[in-house]
């Protein structure tokens, strides 16, 4: 039975009717003015810094993880220059009309975020739709009890209850959020619930953004890259919070001639990472979420044809160790789906070409890990390849960098989040034109009007008789 008190069926009606509170909220305006989401934005802020011993407590409780998962950007400044009006470049001949974009807040969202990051996954979005003006029903995950009922607690301790509201529960309670409409919905989970997140949304047309996962490969380039910072980086990636990570590396390709000598590299990574041992106390290694997910890692590794070269011992507490495995195929049951947990197949390849068939004959990753220092390579994966982002010689690292786009494609998900990006997400650009209305401007117009002349004709249809270049 579990411990954390679900929100009401009846309570989230009571929620979500548009005479109280988050859509009057919003149709009244109080979320429009920007010294309004500049407060709310501090505030979040402030409850993050402000309770940072009981984040971490609560990640520490739910995942066995101590350190705080991320810190949030300075969120003052980014309001008014986020918000700002756009003024596209446009030609003369329309020079004065004022064309102009406007971001509007689309109104009333919903952000259900996953168990494995509960805080950093909930926070990021959320400061994309406070900054864009939207008010906002936040549902965590049921399987993360310490830090939902946590967020439950302070949310409206620091931010307006009458715009930010947290709901709690599981399948039936999220099922009956998503049959209401929405103006937009972002979802972080598996492909599966992603599935059905989106045809939820389809019914009310409703724009969803995704974040799902998937396989994200690795490829080590045996002729050119050092194997031993290669092996560290991936290491260092796979074994963060367990491996219950969206862009966790999933597998590995090598060429075949180096698998034994990446081995060893990963070998040498795993004693300097946990010299007593990761199931040793002082390791503070994160536990697997649950006992299901718990088994289901321990099935996992007693189902695979791959040989273990190390790790894999199962401890107390749902603690795993990182397993590495050589010699895995294609077909193994390793790589029916995605692992997220401790575990790392190492797949041998002849080369390249073959590296990267594998990777096209998949879904679309969320992330696709190149090691490698030649540039023909690089650019094979550039060109040949298709992923929600690309990343050279590093794992997990990108998830630091808020100045471009995190998310994924086709499979993986769709839209993106991070910085002004999750801004980007919870805004319409609303486009404006003010013509004058004078006698200048009406007499520039007057040969669009009834009965038409062919000089007229002429002069309209320019762009289409321009001439197409040669090449």
């Amino acid at each position: 039975m579990s411990s954390l008190k679900y929100t009401t069926k009846e309570h989230i009606t009571e929620v979500l009717l548009s005479i109280t509170w988050l859509s009057r909220t919003f149709c009244e305006g109080r979320t429009l003015p920007l010294e309004y989401r500049r407060k709310q934005l501090l505030q979040l802020a402030r409850l993050v810094q402000e309770n940072a011993d009981a984040v971490m407590g609560s990640l520490k409780a739910d995942l066995g993880r101590h350190p705080l998962e991320a810190t949030l950007p300075e969120l003052g400044p980014i309001v008014s220059e986020w918000n700002a009006p756009e003024k596209p470049q446009v030609e003369a001949w329309r020079s004065g009309w004022d064309t102009t974009i406007f971001k509007a807040p689309k109104g009333t969202v919903v952000l259900i975020s996953p168990w494995n990051f509960p805080w950093v996954i909930t926070m990021l979005p959320l400061i994309g739709a406070i900054a864009g003006g939207c008010t906002c029903l936040i549902k965590p995950s049921e399987h993360a009890q310490a830090s939902a009922a946590l967020m439950a607690k302070l949310i409206p301790q620091y931010l307006d209850p009458e715009a930010y509201i947290v709901c709690l529960g599981a399948v039936e309670e999220t099922t009956h959020v998503l049959s209401f409409k929405w103006d937009h919905i972002f979802y972080t989970g598996s492909a599966t619930v992603g599935r059905i997140v989106a045809e939820a949304a389809a019914k009310h047309v409703t724009p969803v953004t995704l974040e799902l996962g998937g396989l994200s490969p690795v490829f080590v380039d045996g002729d050119s890259t050092n194997l031993e910072i290669a092996a560290k980086r991936i290491l260092w990636g796979k074994q963060q919070n367990a491996g219950q990570v969206c862009v966790a590396p999933n597998h590995v390709f090598v060429q075949e001639q180096y698998q034994s000598a990446l081995v060893e590299a990963f070998k040498k990574a795993f004693d300097s990472f946990w010299p007593k041992g990761p199931l040793d106390s002082s390791s503070e290694m994160s536990h697997m979420v649950n006992a299901r997910h718990y088994e289901r890692i321990k099935s996992l590794l007693s189902q695979t044809k791959g040989k273990v070269a190390f790790g894999g011992q199962s401890g107390q507490d749902l603690r795993i160790e990182p397993a590495i495995l050589t010699d895995v195929t294609m077909d193994d049951k390793l790589m029916e789906e995605e692992i997220f947990g401790p575990i790392l197949p190492i797949i041998p390849v002849a080369n390249v070409d073959d590296a990267i068939s594998h990777v096209r004959s998949g879904p679309t990753p969320l992330v696709i890990y190149v090691f490698t220092k030649n540039e023909e390579t690089k650019n094979e994966f550039i060109r040949r390849t298709q992923s929600g982002q690309l990343i050279l010689n590093e794992t997990f690292g990108q998830v630091a960098v808020y100045e471009m786009p995190f998310g994924g494609q086709g499979d993986s998900g769709y839209g993106s989040y991070l910085g002004r990006y999750s801004f980007e997400n919870f805004i319409h650009r609303r486009g404006y034109i003010n013509v004058p209305a004078d006698a200048g401007t009406e007499g520039f117009m007057q040969g669009r009007y009834p009965p038409y002349s062919a000089p007229a004709l002429g002069f309209f249809s320019q762009a289409v008789q321009m001439k197409i270049p040669d090449a």
